[in-house]
């Protein structure tokens, strides 16, 4: 827990403890397509998860055989900042490539 702390314009003496929460983490998700091509889903694990080669070959043949393959656990913002980067590229090849976000 933080340290104690007086409240500005309270009774001297009221302390609070500071309150100090862990940012909520959500996972990201991809989902598996009939269209969307292998390579595109290896690029964009690549590009922008930050995968090696291997790791992405993993998690899309995890959306091929699953349906779905884990990307990566982030904050909120970091998680759809990435939601979007993925439907962004996917959009401007054409494919209908979902991404999504569910909190862990």
């Amino acid at each position: 827990m933080g340290e104690p702390f007086e409240v500005p314009g309270s009774d001297p003496g009221t302390v609070l403890e500071e309150q100090l929460q862990e940012p909520r983490q959500y996972k990201v998700l991809l989902h598996n397509d009939d269209y969307t091509s292998m390579e595109f889903v290896v690029e964009v694990l690549m590009d922008v998860f930050g995968k090696t080669e291997t790791e992405a070959m993993a998690i899309m043949m995890s959306v091929h055989e699953k349906g779905v393959g884990l990307c990566g656990i982030y904050t909120a913002e970091v998680a759809e900042t990435k939601v979007h980067l993925v439907h962004q590229m996917a959009r401007k090849q054409s494919f209908p490539l979902r991404c999504s976000m569910e909190e862990v």
